[in-house]
């Protein structure tokens, strides 16, 4: 059943304002995979890929175009966090069930591993198949409570000469009537940026990567407007970091590509990007056939318990089906495509006698970010695209999913529902305004309550925009359970956050364990960062890495690298012979 609705008055919630899958495709026979010959290496060979989300899935579709074997084993479903998630029951006459996911997800212009990947699933008649179903959304939507909410046009811009005055002078000022926030911090925040980005690689390594984002613009010192913005906003919000932790490296690298790239050159498409359905049915779904059709053979409810070593290679993996039977996996290759929190309890004593390195994987850092859904009998007229919503405990941001979507949402459910209003939640530790707990220690209708009241709070205050007479009903990512004797909730999914430092406890995606590779978003990659495109990367890099080991000639899997302004180039040239002499970047002064 769909999570049941709630009865709350808009007096009430004001109070509290004032308070503060898919089948498998075929079975292994006693667990062997089977061998065939390989594109580039007659011998044949085959491939155990452990774990069915994005780089699971995106290992597969490199292997098989390429001629090898290939298996894919997952325990819950295919997709991982970028799958859509159906709310049982919720389906009558005919019509699916209401949609629902771990969390909105967007695909930004400079993304370019996922959408090459995406090119080649066929979908319908899409010329470029489910790439196609990407839709550039026009605005973003900063809310804040008491009103003074301001939009934010997306799309390409004109590109003016460089001159580093004229950058602070401009950016600044446009951040700073933009964001509404006094003119001298706004020339500060864009010499900041202007910093990383005159930056050169060694520094931005052996420096930025180990100073703190907070640190690095003085949140902590700056005005209010200051620090929700583009202190905690950029990180908590845009990126799913935390301000306090995360390493300039990876945000300015965000920032690069946001922010430092107004012409949008090189991107893929535009800045902000949504799919126009359900992810399932729009991308992992016909991700799916197009693996089947490939020959590509998916074994669903294989939980993978250990890997056995001999010889510094992969013997065999220990598999747990879904009745808890237990079987062993042989193959010539293994990618480990699982989470990082699960991987690393992969990493037994055998395992690091080969591969010590893997043991810094401890020094990683999960944190949680999931979704919510409420369904609405009337479209909301929030914004044209994404909303972050400045002031709320709980770091929201949402999206109406009915302006974007092809299918109506009337197609879903009872028939009642004409929108979907999603909403991430990226701050789960700290108190919120109807209880006074934070979301870990909330139940699932407390948590549904609060994110309504923090909405309300930023959206109602000039008018009633979220009314609860449209409320049909909610759903919360089913990754988020109550634990009643521990009074506070577990998550099976949590998200791999980039903290200062951490690229050291990264690992490569191969090693000295021969026909063992790693895939997932916390292997080292170019976007440095827990996302789709990172997932997507390392696979590319595991699989490039098996071919190099199997001698294989077929042509390796294609690499992107992140944006970088040529004409900064005689700038990070000159930044490189300052760090290489101990001296500061020739902008990091004082404003």
């Amino acid at each position: 059943m769909a999570e049941h609705r709630w009865t709350v008055s808009r007096r009430a919630v004001l109070r509290g304002t004032a308070v503060a899958g898919v089948a498998t495709a075929g079975a292994l026979t006693a667990g062997v995979l089977r061998s065939g010959p390989a594109a580039g290496d007659p011998g044949g060979r085959r491939v155990a890929v452990l774990g069915g989300g994005v780089a699971g899935l995106t290992a597969a579709h490199e292997l098989i175009e390429r001629g090898f074997q290939v298996t894919v084993f997952e325990r819950r479903a295919w997709g991982g966090k970028a799958r859509s998630v159906p709310v049982p029951g919720t389906g009558t006459g005919g019509r699916p069930d209401l949609p629902g996911e771990h969390g909105f997800r967007f695909f930004p212009g400079f993304y370019q591993h996922v959408p090459d990947t995406m090119r080649r699933i066929p979908f319908a008649d899409n010329r470029n198949g489910v790439w196609n179903n990407l839709v550039a959304v026009p605005e973003a939507r900063f809310a804040r409570r008491g009103g003074d909410d301001f939009r934010l046009p997306l799309g390409a811009r004109s590109r003016a000469a460089f001159a580093p005055d004229s950058f602070r002078e401009t950016v600044g000022a446009a951040l700073a009537t933009a964001l509404n926030m006094p003119a001298n911090e706004g020339v500060y925040f864009a010499n900041r940026l202007l910093v990383f980005n005159s930056s050169c690689d060694a520094r931005r390594l052996g420096q930025w990567e180990r100073t703190a984002w907070r640190d690095y613009v003085g949140g902590h010192a700056r005005s209010h407007e200051f620090r929700a913005l583009l202190s905690r906003t950029l990180t908590s919000i845009m990126v799913a970091a935390k301000e306090e932790v995360a390493s300039v490296r990876t945000i300015g690298n965000m920032g690069e590509q946001f922010l430092g790239n107004p012409a949008e050159i090189g991107n893929d498409g535009g800045l902000d990007r949504v799919l126009n359905g359900p992810t399932n049915a729009v991308w992992i779904e016909p991700w799916l056939r197009r693996l089947r059709e490939l020959g590509v053979r998916f074994e669903l409810g294989a939980e993978v318990r250990g890997l056995d070593v001999r010889d510094r290679r992969i013997a065999s993996a220990r598999i747990t089906d879904s009745a808890g039977a237990q079987r062993t996996v042989d193959a010539d290759y293994f990618v480990v495509a699982l989470p990082a929190e699960q991987a690393r309890a992969l990493w037994s004593p055998d395992v690091l006698t080969v591969r010590p390195e893997l043991a810094a994987m401890n020094g990683l850092v999960t944190d949680w970010m999931n979704g919510i859904q409420f369904y609405l009998r009337r479209p909301a007229d929030i914004s044209r695209g994404h909303t972050a919503y400045i002031d709320a405990p709980w770091a929201l941001t949402s999206i109406n999913q009915n302006q974007v979507w092809a299918r109506e949402f009337t197609d879903f459910g009872d028939g009642t529902v004409q929108d979907c209003l999603s909403v991430d939640i990226s701050d789960w530790n700290t108190p919120g305004m109807l209880y006074g707990k934070p979301a870990k220690e909330c139940t699932r209708d407390e948590i549904a309550r609060e994110v309504w009241a923090q909405l309300a709070a930023h959206l109602n205050d000039r008018g009633e925009l979220l009314r609860e007479a449209d409320l049909h009903s909610w759903f919360l990512d089913p990754g988020i359970t109550w634990q009643e004797a521990q009074r506070r909730n577990a998550n099976a999914d949590p998200l791999l956050i980039n903290t200062a430092g951490s690229w050291e406890f990264r690992p490569e995606p191969h090693g000295a364990l021969e026909n063992l590779f790693l895939a997932g978003d916390y292997v080292r990659t170019n976007v440095d960062l827990a996302t789709m495109e990172g997932a997507n990367e390392s696979a590319r890099a595991a699989v490039n890495a098996l071919l190099d080991v199997a001698g294989s000639t077929a042509e390796r899997c294609r690499m992107f690298t992140l944006y970088r302004a040529a004409e900064l180039e005689p700038l990070r040239r000159v930044d490189a012979d300052r760090y290489a002499a101990g001296a500061p970047n020739m902008f990091d002064v004082q404003l």
